[in-house]
């Protein structure tokens, strides 16, 4: 009965541990607001003045990885162009890194339409930076259609935040 007390107990620690968005929490790079209002990677704990120029870090946070959409839409707000302009000139002043650009919907519309609307946001993410300079070999693009919301709701505020395109940087070749 006492080893079965003890498994309770870290199976309860473990299940709040997962919970509480730490280390393994997928979305926590979303977590940050960036200089653009956009999402940037961790917590805004971390001030953008400490953070290395050519850092993963300095990408999601400072100039953000995250730009949004209008309803049903792919076509590029004046807003997501100037996180995009920043965006590719950090990816031309780094070359070493590249980049999978992950698309997204909001949870309206069949899961195949959202698949295809992620996809599209993506592919004019990925367009856009190569117009400004970037290798296209160095990009790819992931669509997630309404899998994976950012916000839970059903309302606009949820639906606004989750009709994005996310910059996910990474270091060497794309597979």
């Amino acid at each position: 009965m006492k080893t079965f007390s003890t498994i309770a107990v870290l199976s309860a620690a473990l299940t709040l541990s997962a919970c509480s968005g730490g280390l393994f929490d997928s979305n926590s790079r979303l977590g940050g607001t960036g200089a653009n209002g956009v999402n940037g990677a961790g917590g805004s704990d971390i001030s953008a003045g400490a953070l290395a120029p050519n850092s993963v870090a300095y990408f999601d946070q400072t100039i953000g990885n995250t730009v949004l959409f209008a309803v049903d839409q792919s076509t590029l707000s004046p807003e997501a162009r100037s996180v995009l302009t920043q965006q590719a000139a950090w990816l031309v002043a780094n070359p070493s890194f590249t980049a999978v650009i992950e698309g997204h919907a909001d949870e309206q519309g069949t899961r195949i339409y959202n698949l295809n609307l992620g996809s599209s946001r993506a592919a004019a993410v990925r367009d856009f930076l190569v117009s400004q300079g970037v290798s296209d070999a160095r990009l790819q693009i992931v669509t997630y259609g309404k899998e994976r919301p950012l916000a839970l709701c059903s309302d606009e505020a949820c639906y606004a935040k989750n009709r994005r395109s996310v910059t996910v940087i990474g270091a060497g070749a794309i597979s």
